[in-house]
């Protein structure tokens, strides 16, 4: 009997997975692989001890950018949009995100949000602004402080999430929630952020841990990681981590899209960091004008949100919803000279 690799299944516990556990479980014996557990209680294939736990050879590079594969039959289809600078990127994604889901038939969104007021922080209009316009989801990261009057929001809106592991003593808000895209998959975006060169926060590789683990009910099987984190090794470490126990792993907070779009071998999408939505002459979306004097002088400076021809930087994931595993992975990039 032929074992392919989409007979695992390593979502939660969940009544739909229970009616495949003895199916898996006896098509794995008669494929004469030796069995283990893995995360959410469902059945994988122990690794080859002659290759290693994760073969580099198993790695799934993603599709050419702007190449609108097809869609996988069966398939929840996410964007993921980097960090959006200033009015700049908010109007290039309220320009732009609606033709991008009808064109590419996209069933949920989630955008970095954290630069959206003025290039620093979020405000209660930034954030309408951009539910109104398609998002379905707004992450953010350190710059989420910024402006206090999005602190009861935080509370109160469970579609704007902070970063996990900011811990919950005295800090407002949610670190992770669980949403249903416009095909009916229900899903959970998680938000984390790194430590090296950042805030000295929690563990965000324990957080995921504890999150995955020990929460009091399973997540669903598709889950959504946007990790705003300095450096890419970090990053890089957050997907092996987490490589076959959630579908994504995406960075955010550099603002410079990486290449390095590919599917890990345990099922996870990967890429270390989406970019930004915002002006291509720029800075990382800040007017250069503002941004020099600080490496000419050392002397601060008060960064400006650069001007002109916007970039909008996501990418688009095909996740199969009764597993979770990621089936594609593509960069999606549009210009905006509005």
């Amino acid at each position: 009997m032929e074992c392919k690799e989409a007979d695992l299944c390593w979502g939660p516990n969940r009544t739909a997975l229970q009616r495949h556990r003895q199916t898996l479980l006896v098509r794995r014996r008669q494929c004469g692989e030796p069995l283990k557990r893995v995360a959410g209680g469902s059945l994988g294939p122990m690794p080859d001890p002659s290759t290693g736990a994760r073969a580099a050879g198993r790695v799934q590079l993603g599709n050419p950018t702007n190449g609108n594969a097809p869609r996988p039959r069966g398939a929840c289809r996410v964007l993921m949009i980097g960090d959006v600078i200033g009015k700049p990127g908010r109007v290039a994604v309220e320009e732009l995100l609606s033709g991008l889901r009808d064109e590419r038939s996209i069933d949920f969104v989630t955008a970095n949000g954290e630069n959206l007021a003025g290039g620093m922080g979020l405000t209660i209009s930034t954030a309408d602004a951009l539910f109104a316009h398609g998002v379905d989801v707004i992450t953010s990261g350190n710059h989420i402080w910024d402006k206090r009057e999005i602190y009861p929001a935080l509370e109160s809106n469970e579609r704007i999430l902070r970063p996990l592991n900011y811990g919950t003593a005295g800090v407002p808000g949610r670190g992770w929630g669980v949403y249903h895209a416009l095909d009916g998959t229900e899903l959970a975006v998680i938000n984390l952020m790194g430590r090296t060169f950042m805030q000295p926060i929690e563990n965000p590789f324990l957080e995921a841990d504890r999150l995955l683990e020990e929460a009091s009910e399973p997540l669903p099987p598709v889950r959504l990681v946007d990790f705003h984190c300095e450096i890419t090794s970090e990053k890089n470490a957050m997907g092996v981590h987490l490589d076959g126990r959630v579908s994504a792993v995406v960075g955010t907070h550099t603002h410079v899209p990486t290449a390095d779009d590919r599917i890990l071998p345990g099922g996870t999408a990967y890429q270390s960091d989406l970019g930004m939505t915002g002006p291509v002459y720029s800075v990382i979306g800040f007017n250069p004008a503002t941004v020099l004097p600080r490496f000419l002088t050392g002397l601060p400076t008060r960064f400006e949100v650069g001007e002109g021809p916007v970039l909008l930087n996501a990418t688009q994931i095909d996740i199969d919803p009764a597993t979770g595993r990621a089936l594609a992975i593509e960069r999606v990039q549009r210009v905006w000279d509005g």
